[in-house]
C-alpha cells in the first residue's frame, strides 16, 4: 500500500514539473549592445533633429532607415536566444524529471524501506536522560562530599571516581581517588584506580604521577593484576618491554585458575611480546580450565574472594561456554547439572529449572542417588 502511496506522489510531482513545459517561456531578450528601447528612443531623436531643423529630410530618412535595420536585427536575435534558451530549459527540466526520481527510487530501494523500524529516537532520548541523571546525582554527590566537614566518607569518593570513569571524566575521578590515596585506610586497589585514571586522562601515556601511584599499589599488594598490567605497560613505553613482558607472565603463572583479568594480561604480553619477538600466547597457556565447559564447584567456590562484577563476569562467561558446548551434546548429564547449578547461583531460576530437567531426563534410568538431587534442586527452585 504505501508503495502506491509512494507511486502516486511521484507521479504528481511529475505532472507538476512537465506542465511548464506545454506553454511557451517568455523569457526577456538581452541584446549583446543596445536594446530595442533605445533604438526607439534615437528614432524619437531623429524625428526631434528633423523638427528642429537639426538635419535635413534626407538625413533622417536615411537615419530612421538604419535605426530600424537594428531594431530588426536586435530582435532577431533576441527570438534565437529565447529558443536556445527555451530548448536548454526544457532539457533540464526533462533530465531532472526523469533521473531525479530514478536516482531517488535507487538510493531507497539500497538504504531504506518502509518496512524498516525507524530510529529508537525514544530509546536514544531515554539514554540522554539517564545520562544527565547520572551526571547531576555525581554533581549532587560531589556536592555532599565536599562540604562534609570531615572530608566525607572514603566510600562516597571512591563511587563518586567510579562514576566519573564510566561518564569519561577521567580527570575528575583521578581527583576523587587522590582523596581517599591520601588517607591511611588506602589499599592497592585505590592507587591502581588511581593509575588508571591518570593514564586515560594523558590518552594512555603512563606519567610519573601514575607510575608512583601503581608502584605503591605493587608494594601494597604485590598480586594486585591491575597494578601488574599498568606497571608493564609504563615499562614497555619507557623502553624496557622484556621487563614488563616478564611480570606479566610472572603474575599469569602465579593464577591458581581462571579470573576475567587474565584476558588482559594475556592480550597485553601478546602486544608488548610482538614486538620483541615472543610466541603469541593464549589464555590456555594459563589457565587450563579456560576450555572446560562450565564452572565447577571449585570454580564458583574461588569466585567467591572476586569483587561483585569481577565474579559476575566470571560466572557468566564459564556458564555461556558451558550453554554453547550443552547445545551440540545435548546428552551430557553432568553438563545440565553443572549448568542448573550455574544458573542457580545467578539466580535465574527458570533457566536452571530447565537445565535440571534436561538432566532429570537423561538420568531417569540412574536411580534414586541422582534423581534425588536432582529432585531437590528443583524443589528449591520452585519455591
Amino acid at each position: 500500500m504505501i508503495w502506491l502511496f509512494f507511486l502516486l506522489l511521484s507521479l504528481f510531482a511529475l505532472t507538476l514539473m512537465a506542465m511548464p513545459l506545454r506553454g511557451r517561456f517568455q523569457i526577456a531578450a538581452i541584446p549583446e549592445d543596445t536594446t530595442p528601447a533605445v533604438l526607439l528612443d534615437q528614432l524619437e531623436e531623429v524625428k526631434r533633429d528633423l523638427d528642429r531643423g537639426v538635419i535635413s529630410e534626407a538625413e533622417a530618412k536615411a537615419a530612421e532607415q538604419e535605426i530600424k535595420r537594428r531594431i530588426l536585427m536586435q530582435s532577431r536575435k533576441a527570438e534565437t536566444r529565447r529558443i536556445a534558451t527555451n530548448t536548454g530549459g526544457r532539457i533540464v527540466l526533462i533530465l531532472g524529471a526523469v533521473f531525479v526520481p530514478l536516482f531517488a527510487g535507487g538510493y531507497y530501494m539500497t538504504m531504506g524501506s518502509p518496512e524498516i523500524d525507524s530510529l529508537a529516537f525514544a530509546d536514544r532520548t531515554a539514554e540522554r536522560e539517564e545520562a544527565a541523571q547520572i551526571a547531576d546525582l555525581s554533581s549532587q554527590l560531589y556536592e555532599r562530599l565536599v562540604s562534609d566537614p570531615d572530608g566525607g566518607p572514603s566510600e562516597g569518593w571512591m563511587l563518586l571516581g567510579q562514576t566519573y570513569t564510566r561518564m569519561g571524566r577521567f580527570e575528575d575521578a583521578a581527583e576523587a581517588f587522590k582523596v581517599v590515596s591520601e588517607r591511611p585506610e588506602a589499599d592497592s586497589a585505590v592507587f591502581s584506580m588511581l593509575a588508571e585514571a591518570l593514564i586515560y586522562a594523558e590518552q594512555g601515556v603512563v606519567t610519573p604521577p601514575a607510575e608512583a601511584a601503581i608502584d605503591r599499589a605493587i608494594a601494597m599488594n604485590p598480586g594486585n593484576p591491575a597494578s601488574v598490567y599498568y606497571k608493564a605497560v609504563a615499562l614497555s613505553q619507557k623502553g624496557e618491554s622484556l621487563r614488563g613482558y616478564d611480570l606479566l607472565i610472572e603474575r599469569l603463572d602465579a593464577a591458581d585458575g581462571f579470573y576475567p583479568w587474565m584476558e588482559s594480561l594475556v592480550a597485553e604480553a601478546n602486544r608488548i611480546g610482538d614486538g620483541i619477538g615472543k610466541t603469541p600466547l593464549s589464555l590456555a597457556d594459563f589457565a587450563p580450565t579456560v576450555n572446560a565447559p562450565g564452572p565447577t564447584a571449585d570454580d564458583i567456590a574461588n569466585a567467591q574472594d572476586m569483587s561483585d562484577d569481577d565474579r559476575q563476569a566470571f560466572i557468566l562467561s564459564m556458564v555461556a561456554r558451558l550453554a554453547d558446548r550443552l547445545e551440540n551434546e545435548p546428552d551430557d548429564l553432568d553438563g545440565w547439572m553443572r549448568l542448573g547449578n550455574a544458573y542457580s547461583v545467578l539466580g535465574e531460576a527458570e533457566a536452571a529449572i530447565t537445565a535440571y530437567e534436561r538432566a532429570q531426563e537423561l538420568a531417569a534410568d540412574l536411580g534414586p542417588p541422582i534423581l534425588q538431587e536432582i529432585a531437590d534442586a528443583l524443589k528449591r527452585l520452585r519455591q
